[in-house]
């Protein structure tokens, strides 16, 4: 049955039935699905006033719209069902655990540590490993994600568990929110002379989106001023209703500098796992699990440190992790010793990987390397496909004119020194809000040092290069002098913000508002062939100036606005200024309907600095 034609195009008319595309599917692969032509689709939506090519991605709008036309209920399918899907033609099942219950085993629970700023996550951290990282971060702010597996005891029994150290500044909640995604339990850290914070909030708010039980370590309760009971009473407002209160959160306090009841914080996160959680995974079947953070190391290529979620990862495996895959070539664990075989709840870093993978990318084992490959193309097209759909900017016949000016945008490359650090700044980046006259675009992110690719792709496109925690590599470093190309170094997150902020500030036009300067009554008028009209005034308050802007009023009407005062003259002198209480006569540019009684209004108009 034929469409009734639009546009003149005459297409396949559908019966209502559904169609599936992934997000950033283009015209042809709509055309494939019911056989038609894609360059009759093209047409379709040029004469609904949409101009799209046959190939390119097409945002979700456009589709359903195009499917309203012909009668068809599009369905995007998200990412994970696509991803299901993809897995499927592969046969092969994610975040199951394959088997009976008699293949499941214990496991150690994983435990994020997540609080506010300098309330002592960090410092706690080193206590429990007994080593101290703090000191190399910058600022004392943890940057990175990391993982570490640490011995507890309870009722005699030595225990494992697994902690993730989230990163603390605010810009950072995107990794926060991962690293509460792939835990079990969360410690929030809350200092007792400091109490509920911002960020603390924040923090509590990601755990129980996440439906992860809450142990509250309450820090710092040997300096001076804590105040313990305050912090108990008030995450009562937050549903955390310590024990002694008759709740069911746990409650510790500690101090992370002296050491003090940190063994009491272990036991506490273990009598939480076994009371609230069934902590069992099969350790028999191929390994599966989450990526938790990957840099690109000099020596050692793509380094990622994974989780293993359910299954045992060996060395030799074929893995792939999002649009990354490889072979385990080597592991290490937290300490740098190498090991052979990694069991559920383990964090190990993984060297092997061809390219790196995204922080908070789901990985798993394959049979082979060449299904491995074929996984990581498929999500890499469908990434881009999907980035592609985003960034387009409808442009309506209506609107091209509107398109075609120039806007104000500021392009950057941002190049980082590992994968969760790059996303989170690109994150923070684009939430910024300097109004609707400026746009920021990364049109590039990737991890590693700079190079002369992304110094000719800033070259091509107008790009500022940032760098975070790396540098440009030697010829990128001379190209990017010789073709004029800018690089900014941060190692601080928040450092790099504050400066991006302020050159979107300045890429804004210049906001004006007027300011008065004087008042003038006009005593006398003179003509003069010379001159033109003159105002003989009486400067009532303020100051008339030479060159400023003027307006004539009469019985408090406004008769003439924007007028210039050409000349300004005491007796007979030029004058560049005339304050109060003191005659003058002025002209009014070539204006010469002044009459006496008028009131001369003079202002200027200045810039107005940016909030």
């Amino acid at each position: 049955m034929q469409a009734p034609s639009v546009g003149g195009v005459r297409l396949p008319k559908g019966s209502g039935e559904t169609i599936r595309l992934p997000r950033g599917a283009s015209l042809t692969d709509f055309a494939d699905k019911i056989n038609a032509n894609p360059a009759s689709l093209v047409q379709v939506l040029f004469h609904l006033g949409e101009m799209i090519t046959a190939t390119a991605s097409v945002s979700d709008e456009i589709l359903e719209l195009l499917g309203q036309e012909m009668n068809y209920q599009i369905q995007v399918v998200s990412p994970e069902e696509e991803d299901r899907e993809l897995l499927g033609s592969f046969d092969i099942s994610f975040g199951e655990n394959h088997g009976g219950e008699e293949d499941l085993a214990a496991r150690p629970p994983v435990v994020t540590v997540m609080g506010h700023v300098d309330h002592g996550k960090t410092r706690l951290l080193d206590t429990v490993r007994k080593a101290n990282v703090r000191e190399s971060e910058s600022g004392g702010i943890t940057q990175h994600i990391g993982a570490y597996q640490v011995p507890a005891e309870l009722e005699g029994e030595e225990r494992l568990i697994t902690f993730i150290d989230t990163p603390g500044h605010e810009a950072f909640t995107a990794m926060r929110a991962r690293g509460a995604k792939s835990t079990d339990i969360a410690i929030i850290v809350v200092a007792a002379d400091d109490g509920v914070m911002p960020q603390t909030v924040e923090a509590i708010n990601h755990a129980q989106a996440a439906d992860v039980p809450i142990v509250v370590a309450v820090n710092k309760i040997d300096v001076e001023g804590a105040n313990p009971a305050k912090v108990r009473q008030q995450l009562t407002e937050y549903n955390l209703v310590a024990e002694e209160y008759g709740g069911d959160t746990m409650f510790v306090d500690i101090s992370a500098k002296q050491g003090t009841n940190i063994e009491s914080l272990l036991e506490a996160v273990l009598l939480t796992a076994d009371a609230a959680l069934d902590l069992r995974a099969n350790p028999d079947m191929e390994a599966q699990g989450v990526a938790i953070e990957a840099h690109l190391d000099r020596g050692r290529g793509p380094v990622a440190t994974v989780l293993v979620q359910r299954g045992t990862l060996h060395v030799g495996d074929s893995i792939v992790a999002g649009d990354a895959s490889g072979r385990v070539r080597r592991m290490l664990d937290e300490h740098g010793a190498d090991i052979t075989a990694a069991t559920p709840s383990r964090p190990v870093q993984v060297i092997g990987f061809t390219s790196v993978p995204g922080a908070g990318d789901t990985f798993l084992v394959v049979d082979e390397d060449r299904v491995a490959r074929q996984i990581a193309d498929r999500r890499r097209a469908r990434e881009r496909n999907a980035e592609l759909a985003s960034r387009r900017k409808r442009v309506s016949l209506e609107d091209l004119d509107a398109a075609l000016k120039e806007t104000n945008t500021l392009n950057l490359i941002i190049k980082g020194d590992n994968s969760g650090t790059v996303e989170a700044l690109e994150d923070a980046l684009i939430k910024l809000d300097v109004g609707d006259e400026v746009e920021l675009r990364v049109i590039h992110r990737g991890v590693g040092g700079i190079t002369e690719g992304d110094i000719n792709l800033a070259i091509a496109d107008n790009v500022i290069v940032m760098g975070f925690n790396v540098r440009a590599e030697g010829k990128a470093t001379e190209l990017a002098n010789r073709e004029g190309v800018e690089i900014r170094y941060y190692s601080v997150i928040y450092q790099a913000i504050d400066e991006i902020e302020q050159a979107l500030k300045g890429m804004l036009k210049p906001e004006y508002e007027e300011v008065e300067l004087g008042r003038a009554e006009v005593r006398d008028v003179f003509k003069s062939s010379k001159f033109g009209t003159i105002a003989g005034c009486l400067v009532m308050g303020g100051e008339i100036r030479r060159n400023a802007r003027g307006r004539l009023m009469r019985d408090s009407t406004v008769i003439q606005d924007n007028l210039p005062i050409s000349s300004l003259r005491r007796f007979k002198d030029d004058v560049v200024e005339v304050r109060e209480g003191y005659e003058c006569g002025l002209t009014l540019g070539s204006y010469s309907d002044i009459k006496v009684g008028d009131v001369i209004e003079t202002f200027e108009m200045r810039e107005k600095p940016r909030a």
